[in-house]
């Protein structure tokens, strides 16, 4: 299994509150993370570090997880438990008042992919049969798409284009959507956060997976074309690509 982690500020913003990682358990399983903060004076940074430290922690010390249903409660439990520790870190520190970050993560086995998400951060897959969004935002012009009242082009330059239905940390109960795909030789997820997939069309994202570059510079060339088309927002993707070589290679 091979994977990369990039993160970057990007041309505008002051600071990076994006927050993510790729991490290993004591099986050698991957968990993917990328979480895009957000929330006046800098506590969105503090919401999205927290939530990638916590799961990191959690999933280091995990074994165990054989089946597609011991990674999705995983998942669910941890991302649950995470959603209450933000709660309390702002109630309990008034600079971080409303705090809360978009989540998007994926354990990846030998066999399969187990993706969780909230909020408007991507899960994209390229495998034999094509390339696709595999996530569903949680965003106000999502929905409007999806009832039909706006087309998926004006959704591109929707002034409300930002506005979430769903965060991690905003909520005592937070929802969730969890999937579970086949991963095979040779598929490639995706995990990014709106800067990215705001920036860069899922065509062009596509043919730079597709080429000959390693995923470090798959990586790069992602970051670089998003910076080169605005940067307005913080940029950040996690890449894992199945291998059946024993040998692992992972960037960070």
């Amino acid at each position: 299994m091979k994977a990369v982690f990039q993160t970057d500020r990007g041309r505008v913003r002051l600071h990076n509150e994006d927050a993510g990682g790729v991490f290993a358990n004591k099986d050698g399983y991957r968990l993917a993370v990328v979480a895009d903060g957000m929330g006046g004076h800098r506590a969105g940074d503090i919401a999205s570090q927290m939530t990638i430290t916590t799961l990191k922690s959690e999933w280091e010390t995990s074994r165990g997880i054989v089946t597609a249903g011991d990674a999705e409660n995983w998942l669910k439990d941890q991302i649950k438990s995470v959603n209450l520790l933000l709660l309390d870190h702002a109630t309990n520190h008034s600079e971080c008042d409303g705090m809360g970050t978009t989540i998007v993560a994926a354990i990846i086995t030998d066999t399969f992919a187990t993706i969780a998400n909230i909020g408007d951060s991507r899960g994209y897959l390229l495998n034999e049969t094509g390339f696709k969004q595999i996530t569903e935002d949680h965003s106000l012009v999502n929905e409007l798409v999806r009832s039909g009242q706006i087309s998926k082009e004006d959704a591109e330059h929707h002034p409300r284009k930002n506005v979430l239905l769903r965060a991690l940390g905003t909520e005592k109960t937070v929802e969730m959507d969890i999937k579970t795909i086949i991963f095979e030789e040779g598929d490639i997820l995706l995990l990014c956060s709106d800067g990215l997939s705001n920036k860069v069309n899922e065509a062009q994202m596509m043919e730079i997976l597709h080429n000959e570059e390693d995923l470090q510079q798959k990586a790069g060339s992602l970051v670089l074309l998003a910076n080169e088309n605005g940067g307005e927002d913080n940029i950040t993707l996690a890449i894992v690509e199945f291998s059946e070589t024993r040998e692992d290679d992972f960037r960070c």
